[in-house]
């Protein structure tokens, strides 16, 4: 990344070129989207554009680590409420909902496509992140009795890093009609595939 101050982090035409950025990879993807195409949309020179980030995946990944610190505190938010367990993953999964159905197909199809290598270790890399975070929240609740104690942890761990793979299956992915629907597919058998049974 370019930039280095907090002046320029909050200077307005950085702010129009994520805000457009995020329009147009959004609508078509971002593979199909040029800096020219941006710079133009923006109403910025590709010099300006240059100042700020230093290539197109630099934004891409800019944009995608805003709204994935957005999500988390959205998550946290649910996770630390005094709400019913239950309430807890359905609202969750309106959570990731909200935050696929806001994708273009394209869109989707790009970030979790193999075949752009750069793409893929950022999303690995994100993916890193959280998990440590969210493995801790589940083995709190099956402690508390919130979801299965005879499912095992480590199968659960072992599913969450299999989930990407799922959604990029070309072969499962025959099967829906968007990539959104099998991503909501996989978190809803998740989720609810895990809860305690017995709880009401």
């Amino acid at each position: 990344m370019v930039i280095s101050s907090d002046t320029e982090l909050a200077n307005p035409k950085r702010e129009q070129i994520l805000k457009t950025g995020r329009e147009l990879f959004w609508k078509f993807g971002f593979r199909r989207v040029t800096v020219e195409e941006l710079c133009e949309e923006a109403g910025v020179s590709k010099m300006t554009f240059y100042r700020f980030f230093s290539n197109k995946m630099d934004l891409v990944k800019t944009i995608m680590n805003d709204f994935g610190n957005v999500s988390i505190a959205k998550y946290r938010a649910i996770v630390d409420s005094d709400l019913p367990y239950t309430e807890k993953v359905y609202r969750m999964v309106q959570l990731k909902r909200e935050q696929t159905e806001a994708m273009s197909n394209e869109f989707f199809r790009d970030y979790i496509s193999q075949a752009d290598p750069e793409m893929m270790k950022y999303v690995q890399e994100m993916s890193a992140s959280t998990f440590k975070m969210f493995t801790e929240d589940l083995s709190k609740a099956q402690q508390e009795g919130h979801i299965r104690k005879d499912v095992k942890v480590e199968f659960i761990l072992y599913f969450l890093n299999h989930m990407m793979e799922m959604a990029h299956d070309e072969e499962l992915l025959a099967l829906y009609d968007t990539p959104q629907e099998l991503a909501l597919e996989i978190i809803n058998f998740f989720f609810y595939g895990l809860l305690n049974r017995d709880k009401k």
